[in-house]
């Protein structure tokens, strides 16, 4: 199952008992400075619940698995989650 922002946008007006547009502007707003953070600072740790860090990947080679033409992948920079102990707890149910 996965969640939308729509739905955690529900989530907030139901609990919080405010507009809707206001709930889902507080959501992008969320994830809008979670974005901002984790580009300018590489890293944000929510506690009891994990931590996203920014990793740099090395140009390497690879293959286009539609044509077996080997080719060259780019660095980038990806976002990595690890999770609290909180959280891998409650995953598994203790």
């Amino acid at each position: 199952m996965s969640v939308t922002k729509v739905e955690l946008a529900d989530f907030v007006y139901e609990q919080m008992k405010i507009d809707k547009k206001y709930a889902s502007e507080l959501v992008d707003m969320f994830f809008e400075e979670l974005k901002d953070t984790l580009a300018k600072e590489g890293e944000i740790q929510l506690s009891g619940f994990g931590k996203f860090t920014v990793k740099e990947k090395k140009e390497r080679r690879g293959r286009n698995p539609q044509t077996k033409k080997p080719l060259t992948i780019s660095k980038r920079k990806v976002a990595t989650f690890h999770h609290s102990q909180v959280l891998k707890d409650r995953l598994n149910n203790k």
